[in-house]
């Protein structure tokens, strides 16, 4: 697998046609583990213009995603190895459903599709959990809206730990 870092939790593919194999995995398993914030994603979409952005992504335990939705853009996600544990909120931080969610050999749900403007976010179960994510593009921040009732990224991660603690 052939990448350019765009940063340390962003890689893009520079291959015309991207093949990914278990060593590759086993690559983006080493790069989140030694990530600060315990994740790493490689975008197999050309660039963030692209209308359909599709990722591989790995999370190690104890990576926190701040809730959040997309304005007008539905997601979709396959895990291919792992466990985790998806949590959809309402406006106000009411946990409307979660989903346990494994390989297809897990017993649990594999794929999920959630449609556009609902508060979410995904807690790793296992101590590494890697998913393909389908999403639409071209990517812009102001698409993202981040939840007011719960720690930011920056926040104490002792904060972001007992947030999702409650959520398990």
């Amino acid at each position: 697998m052939k990448y350019q870092a765009i940063n340390d939790e962003v890689l893009y593919t520079t291959e015309n046609i991207t093949k990914i194999n278990s060593a590759d995995i086993d690559q983006l398993k080493v790069l989140s583990r030694s990530n600060p914030r315990k994740r790493i994603r490689i975008c197999t979409h050309p660039n963030i213009e692209d209308n359909m952005h599709e990722m591989i992504i790995v999370h190690a335990s104890g990576a926190y995603v701040i809730p959040h939705k997309h304005i007008g853009k539905s997601e979709s996600f396959h895990i291919i190895e792992g466990l985790m544990l998806v949590v959809i909120f309402d406006e106000r931080g009411n946990i409307i459903e979660q989903i346990r969610m494994g390989n297809s050999e897990s017993g649990l749900i594999f794929y999920y599709r959630l449609p556009a403007n609902h508060f979410h976010t995904v807690v790793p179960q296992s101590e590494l959990v890697v998913f393909h994510e389908v999403t639409h593009g071209p990517f812009n921040p102001q698409d993202t809206i981040f939840a007011s009732w719960a720690p930011s990224e920056e926040d104490d991660p002792k904060k972001q730990q007992a947030f999702q603690n409650k959520l398990s």
